[in-house]
């Protein structure tokens, strides 16, 4: 009887000892088993990373596969995040606001330093609008829910005008750039390269940028989700971006001829744009999450969006 009892417990061990090692096989293929990070992108600094490649051959090794789709707007992409179509995407400041009201599942992953004069208020070449003041009563196109309309709504209050003291045109960047042209608008809030483009070639002049005013910072996002699980990869996609940043910073009159082509505009453009931008790109902490909060405050005083907003619903799962 104790011989049988001991055979038993010695099954019980050796089938326990199976059970264990099935188990921890199916866990380390389950840690193994591939990833996907699927990046919505404007033709920008993301084309460049996508030309490259190198975000493809650091993923590897941890076996995430990498898709790209592109979009002709930062609004698109976000409603493309709440439709769970893509993980990862570039934006501008205001964007992500209107995302978040509208109930989008969004976080910060990554932003840019401040660029404050890649935005600014243009006004046609011989306008009797010497200052923003004049801009009372005015009509004034910029496309709405862009970052843009922020720096307007800023640059008012700092000029001691209210935001209602305009007459405000929403239309995209190709519609407004024809109404300026033929003079249906009397200014024109915009950033680059449309920016630099209408210097180059509708002769605008700059009536006031965004220094001094507002940070005007790009943003990159993921879904709570995705960053939950996938933090490694959000790290690593921040870096492979601040790599293109550096590179452009020190190598401009090539990053200005490689950006050329991918945007479809003359180099003499694309130097403008450059010349006066900064660089670098960094996980998203408390400070850059507080001035997402002012901007989100200020919409909703302005009635833009129809509820306040808590920025930490939409912060970095590992925020500093």
């Amino acid at each position: 009887m104790s011989n049988l009892i001991h055979f038993s417990r010695r099954q019980v061990l050796v089938a326990g000892l199976a059970t264990a090692s099935l188990a921890a096989g199916s866990l380390a293929l389950a840690q193994k088993a591939p990833r996907t990070l699927r990046i919505g992108y404007q033709k920008g600094w993301l084309s460049i990373l996508k030309s490259r490649g190198t975000l493809e051959k650091e993923l590897a090794p941890l076996g995430v596969n990498v898709t790209w789709t592109e979009f002709n707007a930062g609004p698109v992409q976000l409603e493309a995040l709440n439709v769970g179509a893509i993980d990862f995407g570039d934006v501008g400041e205001a964007p992500p606001i209107f995302a978040q009201a509208a109930g989008a599942p969004l976080v910060y992953a990554g932003a840019t330093v401040p660029r404050p004069q890649l935005e600014a208020i243009l006004v046609p070449k011989g306008s009797p609008i010497k200052s923003v003041a004049d801009l009372k009563g005015k009509k004034v196109a910029y496309n709405k829910g862009s970052n843009v309309q922020y720096f307007l709504a800023k640059l008012l209050d700092k000029n001691g005008l209210k935001y209602s003291d305009v007459q405000h045109t929403h239309l995209p960047p190709p519609d407004a750039r024809a109404a300026f042209q033929k003079g249906a608008v009397d200014a024109w809030v915009i950033w680059d390269p449309f920016l630099a483009a209408a210097q180059k070639t509708l002769d605008a002049h700059i009536l006031a940028d965004a220094k001094g005013v507002v940070n005007n910072r790009a943003y990159y996002f993921s879904s709570r989700n995705f960053a939950t699980q996938n933090p490694d990869v959000l790290k690593i996609a921040i870096r492979q971006i601040n790599a293109i940043d550096t590179w452009a910073a020190k190598n401009k009159p090539a990053a200005s001829k490689e950006l050329s082509q991918v945007l479809g505009l003359d180099v003499g453009i694309t130097d403008l744009y450059l010349s006066r931008a900064d660089y670098g790109t960094a996980p998203v902490n408390s400070a850059i999450l507080a001035e997402q909060q002012a901007i989100a405050d200020t919409f909703f005083e302005l009635k833009l969006i129809p509820k306040k907003l808590n920025l930490l619903h939409a912060a970095p799962v590992d925020l500093s």
